[in-house]
């Protein structure tokens, strides 16, 4: 993957910004992630224009559009997923906690492990409950029983599954339900204790029931990670989101609070989207 940025002195790895405060003068959630002017080529196709937002830390922000709007793209380049589309370039500056996440000697595997990533479909590897959870942590070296074991319930529990899967943590994880198997792959991103969490249309594949599951889970989830949600549905996105982007053709077309974009959008495209006028 070839990239162009902007130069920029070097920040600090792994280093926070201060809080910020709101024009109100009230303390504001800290920036997570700031995307600045980025655009991103297939190859001579733009596939996004110069998109910039700021992910505030502990919240759910969600990016909805229709599809082929650049959302999967846009979340792929927060973990640099996108570096293995070959012919694939990125300008601008995607910044994590004060670190260009693009600059040259950055370790990409360090960055995944701090922004993890939950896929449309569940993914479950052909192994146990157990070991799915523990695979990052083995991965790392990890192997005392006792660490292993307390990480795996530690997470199957913030994925809201251990008591429906604690009796045959030795079994298939290739049996659980659709809804079990996206939870686990859940508990399996944050085992290893990520900043971020991404996830790409995670219910776009399950019931309501799971669905709500899912939903339910993320309240709880953001109290100890920042999350960014790719939705093609709105309301999802107006029910667990704080925040809302809504790209349109590579563009964010508007960001801002979700209740104010759903119900008082700033640009008519917004409005139209939203209304079921188009996409």
């Amino acid at each position: 993957m070839e990239r162009t940025t902007m130069a920029v002195s070097k920040p600090t790895v792994g280093a926070r910004r201060p809080a910020e405060t709101s024009p109100h003068g009230a303390l504001a959630r800290q920036t997570a992630i700031t995307i600045d002017r980025v655009g991103v080529w297939y190859g001579a196709a733009q596939a996004i224009k110069q998109v910039s937002m700021r992910i505030a830390e502990h919240e759910v922000t969600a990016l909805i559009g229709p599809s082929g709007c650049g959302k999967s793209t846009l979340i792929r380049c927060l973990n640099r997923l996108n570096d293995l589309v070959e012919g694939l370039r990125v300008e601008g500056r995607i910044v994590l906690y004060g670190q260009d996440i693009y600059a040259p000697l950055l370790d990409v595997i360090a960055l995944r492990k701090r922004v993890g990533m939950v896929f449309q479909k569940s993914n479950p590897f052909p192994k146990s409950i157990y070991e799915n959870v523990a695979y990052g942590l083995r991965v790392d070296g990890e192997n005392r029983r006792a660490v292993l074991d307390a990480v795996v319930e530690e997470s199957l529990r913030a994925a809201a599954l251990w008591e429906e899967v604690k009796d045959r943590l030795p079994s298939s994880a290739l049996r659980l339900s659709g809804g079990q198997q996206q939870r686990l792959c859940i508990a399996r991103a944050i085992a290893i204790q990520p900043e971020v969490l991404l996830l790409d249309e995670p219910c776009s594949a399950l019931d309501p029931i799971a669905t709500g599951k899912i939903e339910e889970l993320l309240y709880a989830l953001k109290e100890k990670y920042t999350i960014v949600i790719v939705t093609h549905n709105m309301q999802q996105a107006a029910r667990v989101s704080d925040h809302t982007g809504f790209l349109l053709m590579g563009e964010l077309v508007e960001f801002g609070a979700t209740e104010k974009l759903f119900t008082t959008p700033s640009d008519p495209r917004t409005e139209a989207y939203i209304t079921g006028r188009f996409g």
